[in-house]
């Protein structure tokens, strides 16, 4: 068999297991297991009443283990059949050895289904889930990868069109980052007063969003200012205001600080001690900790960085209940191994751009090839991290189906950019990760807000 079609074969395997997770942590939270005694037939009976949801909905989870079961012998054999690279026999056999385990543990779960045993099952399913990404990733891999890009030629500050005034505060605002950020703090929001059993309040949730967008603002104003002799070194970046000298330092740093202050009112007057606190966090994180320490200094400044991703998560539970739950860290976490898929794609198309600005990224010291493989790794964690998340919350199949249909599509885009290696393809990945995460976090708002 070709390394292509093989490499097809697994990845579809992948996106099954995947499947399995998310249907199987779906299942498991929502107590349908119980309604299916038996294995493999539901009380001794092999079709289940058309009539009977919960009895479809199990059936529906054991119909989706034997098509990935099939799949994963499928891969075992054609595995030995491709010229792979020895690691991608490992991970396929690793998984071959497991799957008969997380049958046997879902056979005892059906039949005595004690507390432990869905934990166990799901685990399990998790490790085979990540030794088939493993494989892929190194199916899918190419040693001399290269990422088509544009002219390589240094910018031109003077080129750029100043924008009015207006246009430029608002520009150090970085408005394109408050649509998503302000989804996480909905969902937030949302995951805990569902799981409290009480309705959202409007004005809180006004409150926090007004407040959040004003700390973002805040962020990027500051982000700016240290930026601005680096920014002048970037395309992407270079007709920035205060790359173009359009609005003078000490004006941008006052602007910023009247943000943070205004933000700061807004969480104290009509929310809580808690949030504030976070959100004063979440300021400094971006500013200091990442825009300082992490991004000039670490090729690990994405991954460790995306906690300041993370933290409207929390904010927007503690907005609720003024504390932090573990739904809100489990939501955290998504964003936080979200963000190096989602960015490394940015990183790979203006890769000429942060080594002319001397930034450490990931392509810049490691290369093209050892990124496009953690934005696969880093997409599998972000997928186990997806499945978790509804097993810790009360989400149900609005979410497990969002997660399901826009996974396969960031899934599909991620090989895509690893077999065509070109600019469009990782920017089509970029927007596809964008839509991955607006789509789970929309799912969730649905489910916990909206409904």
């Amino acid at each position: 068999m070709k390394e292509r079609n093989f490499a097809n074969l697994l990845a579809v395997t992948v996106l099954a297991t995947y499947v399995l997770i998310v249907v199987g942590a779906t299942v498991s939270v929502r107590d349908v297991a119980t309604a299916c005694g038996g294995w493999p037939a539901c009380d001794g009976s092999y079709l289940p009443p058309l009539g009977d949801t919960e009895l479809l909905v199990a059936w529906s989870h054991r119909a989706a283990a034997l098509v990935t079961g099939l799949l994963v012998a499928a891969t075992g054999v054609t595995v030995f059949k491709a010229d792979v690279d020895r690691r991608v026999v490992a991970g396929v056999a690793v998984a071959l050895f497991l799957y008969p385990m997380q049958v046997a543990l879902g056979a005892l779960a059906a039949i005595d289904y004690p507390g432990y045993l869905p934990v166990m099952h799901l685990a399990l399913a998790a490790a085979i889930f990540g030794s088939l990404l493993y494989s892929l990733a190194w199916t899918i891999r190419s040693p001399d990868a290269e990422i088509e890009r544009g002219s390589k030629t240094a910018p031109n500050p003077e080129d750029a069109s100043p924008p009015s005034k207006l246009e430029a505060y608002v520009s150090m605002t970085k408005p394109r980052l408050m649509w998503l950020l302000c989804l996480v703090a909905l969902a937030g929001m949302g995951l805990a007063a569902a799981s409290a059993g009480v309705s959202l309040d409007a004005a809180v949730a006004a409150a926090t969003l007004a407040g959040g967008c004003l700390a973002i603002g805040a962020s990027g104003t500051f982000n700016q200012v240290i930026e601005r002799d680096r920014d002048r070194k970037m395309q992407r970046t270079s007709d920035r205001p205060l790359a173009t000298d359009v609005v003078p330092v000490r004006n941008a740093v006052a602007f910023g600080v009247l943000l943070a202050a205004a933000s700061m009112a807004a969480f104290l007057l009509w929310v809580n001690v808690v949030a504030a606190a976070l959100t004063l966090v979440a300021i400094a994180f971006y500013s200091v900790v990442y825009t300082v320490v992490l991004k000039p200094n670490t090729t690990q400044n994405i991954v460790i960085g995306g906690a300041v991703g993370a933290l409207p998560a929390l904010i927007g539970w503690s907005a609720v209940t003024g504390s932090i739950g573990l739904p809100a860290l489990a939501l955290g976490f998504l964003i936080f191994l979200w963000t190096p898929a989602h960015f490394y794609n940015l990183a790979l198309v203006y890769r000429d751009d942060y080594e002319r600005a001397d930034f450490p990224m990931l392509p810049v010291v490691h290369g093209d090839a050892v990124t496009l493989r953690h934005i696969t790794y880093y997409l599998g964690a972000t997928f186990v991290a997806a499945a978790g998340l509804t097993a810790l919350t009360p989400l149900g199949w609005i979410y497990s189906a969002a997660a399901i249909g826009i996974g396969g599509v960031f899934l599909i885009m991620v090989v895509r950019l690893h077999r065509r290696q070109t600019r469009a393809a990782a920017m089509k990945t970029f927007h596809a990760s964008n839509a991955y995460l607006g789509v789970l976090l929309a799912a969730i708002i649905l489910e916990t807000v909206v409904a």
